[in-house]
């Protein structure tokens, strides 16, 4: 006799389970693009640039943090050093992650330019001082693990570049017309 084991699947079994699983597979995608780990992004250039000016040092940095697709620690050092607390000169590694999507919004609106730092690491004693004078700051902000950055650019709209930002969908995006700046975090995606 030909007969089958009784608890292997026949081939048209297999079939439409394959066939059930592509499709479910196939209406989950446009649900996980809209989450960053899994959203279609150009690639980044080898080489890439940053420019600041922090409004409360008045120092100034333009430089080249990739070359050839490798990251060059003394340009990441010299970045922590400008986007640190001007507050208390604590200064922490600024993640990466924020540093690419600060260089794809440069790329998008300011094509070069300088961002104006107001703020960028926050140390945890500056985040107390700045909450407890009522100034909206979150208790647990990600500035203080060096994932936020506030900034704006001269001669861009604020408006134009609080879009550039929310539309590129790569963590969280708030406007502060009153106070001059976008806040750029590489969070969830939300805007306020």
């Amino acid at each position: 006799m030909n007969e089958r084991e009784p608890n292997l699947p026949t081939p048209e079994l297999l079939s439409r389970r394959r066939f059930i699983g592509l499709g479910a597979a196939a209406l989950a995608l446009p649900l996980l693009s809209r989450i960053p780990a899994f959203a279609r992004t150009e690639p980044l250039p080898p080489d890439r640039a940053l420019a600041f000016f922090n409004t409360h040092t008045r120092e100034s940095l333009s430089i080249e943090y990739c070359r050839a697709g490798c990251l060059v620690p003394d340009s990441l050092d010299k970045i922590n050093h400008i986007l640190r607390d001007h507050r208390t000169g604590e200064a922490k590694d600024i993640d990466v992650r924020l540093i690419d999507l600060l260089h794809t919004l440069s790329e998008k609106t300011c094509a070069g330019r300088a961002f104006h730092v107001i703020s960028g690491y926050r140390s945890p004693e500056t985040n107390s001082g700045l909450r407890a004078n009522g100034s909206g700051v979150a208790a647990r902000s990600l500035h203080l693990v060096g994932k936020a950055v506030d900034v704006r650019v001269p001669g861009l709209a604020l408006r134009d570049l609080y879009k550039a930002a929310v539309a590129l969908k790569s963590g969280g995006v708030g406007i502060y017309p009153a106070s001059d700046f976008v806040h750029v975090d590489i969070g969830r995606v939300r805007t306020w």
